[in-house]
C-alpha cells in the first residue's frame, strides 16, 4: 500500500476511532516523579488531592499501571461531532521547500472551541457530571482551554467558572464572549473575588495577571465552594492520557497505507502535554498493529 496515492486528507471512519486512552506511564521502565505535597513533602495521596479534583480524574493521575482506559460511550459519542480528526499531506508544502520528505501534519482545529483542548475538556466535564458535581472551575490564558470548557460544560449542563489572564481578557474579546455565550462565567484575574486575587491587587495593583494568579483564584474557589471541583487543560497526566486520542488517530492512519514515520515532531508550549501525546504511541518497538487502540501488541518498557 505504501505505492499508493497518498490522498490530501486521510480520514478514518467512526468505527475506526479508538475506543480507548492509551497511558504511556503503564510502559514506562522508569515512572515520572510523584506529585509532592508542599505541607509534608511526601508523594500526593487521592486523600489530599480530593478536595481539589474529581474523584475519577484522581484515580487516572495517580495511575501508573493501567495501559488502556476505556473511553466512556457518552465521550466517545461527543468525540464523534469532530473527531476522527484528519491527518493532512502537506503536498504544497513539500514543494516549496522542494524537499524529498513527505510531511503529514493531524488537524485539531476542526471543532467549535477550535483546539485540541477539547478532547480533555469532554472527559473532565463528563467525570464531574458523572460524580454529581454542581460545577467546576479553572483558569485560561489566551483562551483556547477556557472556551473548550465551557463548550463542554454547556453539553453536560454544568456551572463553569473561568478565570481569564487579566491582560487576555481585555486583549481577546471574543474569546471571551464565547465562554459566555456557553453560560460561563468569565472573571479577569487577578479579581476582587478571592482572596489571593485581593491580595495580589493590594500589592501590585497595576498587574496585568499571570495564569498562576488565574490557577490560584480558581483552586480557591473550587475549594471553598461545595459542589465544585477545578480542572486544568494541561500539564496533568490526566490530561495527557485524554489526549492520547490524537497519536493513536495518526498511527491507524499511517498504518492503512503502510507508512512508518522516520520523525515524529509535537509542539512543547508549555507543559509538553501535545509532544508526548502525538509521539507515545511509537514509543514501543515494531509489532502487530492492534487495530482498536492503535498500539502494538507485544510488551516493552520504554524508557
Amino acid at each position: 500500500m505504501s505505492k499508493q496515492k497518498i490522498p490530501y486528507k486521510i480520514y478514518l471512519n467512526e468505527d475506526e476511532m479508538p475506543k480507548n486512552w492509551y497511558n504511556v506511564r503503564a510502559d514506562m521502565k522508569v515512572k515520572p516523579a510523584p506529585l509532592v505535597n508542599p505541607g509534608t513533602l511526601q508523594p500526593m495521596s487521592a486523600a489530599d488531592l480530593a478536595p481539589v479534583f474529581c474523584d475519577e480524574l484522581i484515580a487516572q493521575e495517580l495511575d501508573n499501571d493501567t495501559r488502556l482506559v476505556p473511553i466512556p460511550e457518552e465521550i466517545l459519542g461527543f468525540y464523534k461531532m469532530y473527531r476522527p480528526s484528519p491527518l493532512v499531506r502537506a503536498y504544497c508544502l513539500e514543494e516549496k521547500l522542494q524537499t524529498p520528505a513527505h510531511i503529514y501534519y493531524k488537524f485539531e482545529g476542526n471543532n467549535t472551541s477550535g483546539s485540541h483542548k477539547l478532547n480533555s475538556a469532554i472527559a473532565q466535564a463528563y467525570y464531574a457530571k458523572k460524580q454529581g458535581l454542581k460545577g467546576v472551575t479553572t483558569e485560561t490564558g489566551a483562551g483556547q482551554w477556557g472556551t473548550a470548557l465551557s463548550m463542554a460544560c454547556a453539553y453536560l449542563g454544568l456551572d463553569c467558572k473561568v478565570y481569564m489572564v487579566k491582560v487576555s481578557y481585555e486583549q481577546k474579546p471574543f474569546r471571551r464572549e464565547v465562554m459566555r455565550t456557553y453560560g460561563a462565567t468569565v472573571t479577569p484575574s487577578p479579581s476582587m473575588e478571592t482572596n489571593v486575587g485581593r491580595k495580589i491587587l493590594a500589592e501590585h495593583p497595576g498587574t496585568t495577571g499571570s495564569l498562576g494568579c488565574a490557577i490560584s483564584e480558581a483552586v480557591e474557589v473550587a475549594t471553598s465552594n461545595p459542589g465544585y471541583r477545578y480542572v486544568l487543560g494541561s500539564v496533568l497526566n490526566q490530561v495527557l492520557l485524554h489526549q492520547s486520542v490524537i497519536g493513536l488517530e495518526t498511527k491507524i492512519a499511517l498504518d492503512k497505507y503502510g507508512i512508518v514515520p522516520d520523525i515524529i515532531i509535537g509542539w512543547a508550549r508549555s507543559s509538553g502535554a501535545s509532544a508526548i501525546t502525538a509521539s507515545s504511541p511509537w514509543s514501543r518497538p515494531p509489532a502487530p498493529a492492534s487495530p482498536a487502540a492503535g498500539l502494538p501488541t507485544t510488551s516493552a518498557t520504554p524508557a
